[in-house]
């Protein structure tokens, strides 16, 4: 509580007046937590002064409150052009970031518990900087950083907010921002060391070194591959829903499994359920293998049975046997970073409303064209961005689609009985084709690696993908691991 109080001191973060005629402060509370690493040990004790935002009124004490974070696409885009190009990647923390930011709006709040000043009790704090709790001090701190990054040289990506670019003599330093943290790479060791001596100049940091781990994402950083893992954060949730002794299965679902909303099995606990499914949706960020499985089951979050609570328990079976899988990015060195994609669509998988895994119903025949539009919005923006990031304009993104008619009807401006309902929006593909933007190209089922993210496989098909895909058994120590991606993908 004292370095928390200390800081605020520091940063000049308020200033105690009188209280004005019709003035509603807002009150403070303490709040403690214990900070851990990725094995669990105690890393600090941290005690954080918190505003009851809640109270507070739009137009009179806050504004605008949206700020940017960055997606999860994009962390990985980062670390995998980092592994390609060879480049360390870097963390480092800023210590109490949102009382970094400024405030515009006129906010007044209580004293804090334990620190009220003696005789001047009814006297409150007018901020002059953000606290957290506040509804607009995410914004607040976000605009600080971005103006600091831009003062040192840096452009903000156009496609992604939280990356930042800066060039010095050829060399290239990029930064991703997820509110406090900043990831940090490059190809020149001394353009980090200085962009590192440039931000402690201007907050309080935290260098952390090396990146190791980061929102519960273990990071492994090896001459010749960076992996992703989640393995510590899998343990827990297993821990916390009473499954990490149990026997494991060998897929994440049963092949061709259906489940139904209208199902007459008991009930289950619906917060229990929620919490672990919302769990396991994070743990896909690194687990493309969960993805499908994961899902399928969200799509029963209002009124979950036990037959719905039964597969969600096989998917955790599957992870106690596969609890140290995660993504693998290897060197590539000399090669240009381009895109390749997948697209695939499972028709009318959901047998409650007879719609697709991407939650849309559409004629069978041009199912896949649809998964391939939404699929080449996705290719653009992420050719876009890597653009942005690199300096180097990448080849158009190769799209693969297991479907011959939806490549016809992509490239060719056909209309009839069977294509005349599509949706406008879903021929943007074919602009992006014309422009040269996205490579339409066919590829054999049983080379399409986006299946395992539409159904339920079987062991040895999804044995296949995973490895295809870059999803494998991690193993510590510079051992030797199993062949990621193929030469053919």
């Amino acid at each position: 509580m004292e370095e928390e109080m200390n800081a605020i001191k520091e940063n000049g973060t308020w200033e105690l007046v009188e209280p004005p005629p019709s003035c509603r402060p807002i009150s403070l509370k303490w709040v403690y937590k214990v900070k851990r690493d990725e094995r669990g040990e105690v890393v600090r004790h941290k005690a954080r002064l918190v505003a009851r935002g809640f109270v507070q009124r739009e137009g009179v004490d806050f504004n605008e409150v949206f700020a940017p974070v960055a997606r999860m696409e994009s962390v990985r885009l980062l670390l995998a052009l980092a592994a390609t190009r060879g480049w360390n990647i870097h963390h480092m923390d800023v210590k109490s970031a949102l009382l970094n930011g400024d405030l515009k709006e006129e906010v007044y709040v209580k004293q804090p518990p334990s620190y009220v000043v003696n005789g001047q009790e009814h006297w409150v704090l007018r901020l002059r900087k953000a606290l957290y709790g506040l509804r607009q001090a995410p914004r607040a701190w976000n605009q600080k950083l971005d103006s600091v990054l831009k003062e040192m040289g840096f452009t903000r990506c156009e496609s992604e907010h939280a990356l930042y670019t800066r060039w010095a003599e050829h060399r290239q330093l990029v930064v991703g921002v997820y509110v406090d943290d900043l990831v940090i790479t490059g190809a020149s060791k001394k353009e980090i060391k200085a962009f590192k001596a440039q931000m402690k100049k201007t907050f309080r940091m935290s260098d952390l070194g090396l990146h190791t781990y980061y929102l519960g994402i273990e990071v492994e950083q090896r001459e010749d591959v960076i992996t992703l893992c989640q393995s510590s954060y899998a343990r827990k949730l297993l821990e916390q829903s009473g499954m990490g002794e149990c026997r494991p299965n060998k897929t994440p679902m049963e092949e061709k499994l259906k489940l139904s909303k209208d199902s007459k099995a008991g009930k289950v606990d619906a917060t229990n359920y929620r919490s672990i499914v919302g769990g396991l949706r994070y743990l896909v960020h690194t687990r493309p293998d969960l993805a499908f499985a994961v899902g399928y089951m969200s799509r029963f979050m209002v009124e979950p049975r036990k037959d719905h609570q039964t597969t969600v328990q096989h998917i955790l079976r599957y992870i106690v046997g596969m609890i140290n899988c995660g993504l693998v990015y290897p060197k590539r060195s000399g090669e240009k970073a381009d895109l390749i994609g997948h697209s695939d669509n499972d028709m009318g998988g959901d047998i409650d409303g007879r719609r697709s895994t991407s939650g849309m119903l559409f004629f069978p025949r041009w199912a896949e064209y649809v998964a391939a539009a939404a699929a080449c919005c996705q290719a653009v923006w992420l050719r876009r961005l890597l653009w942005e990031v690199t300096g180097e304009e990448p080849r158009a993104p190769v799209l693969r689609v297991d479907n011959n008619s939806a490549i016809e009807l992509a490239k060719n401006s056909v209309l009839h009985d069977q294509s005349k309902h599509i949706d406008i929006r879903f021929h943007y593909i074919r602009e992006c084709i014309a422009a040269g933007q996205v490579v339409l190209g066919h590829v054999k089922t049983t080379q399409q690696l986006a299946d395992i993210l539409t159904k339920a496989l079987g062991q040895k098909r999804l044995a296949q993908l995973m490895v295809k895909i870059g999803v494998e058994e991690l193993i510590h120590g510079g051992q030797e691991r199993t062949q990621g991606l193929g030469e053919e993908y």
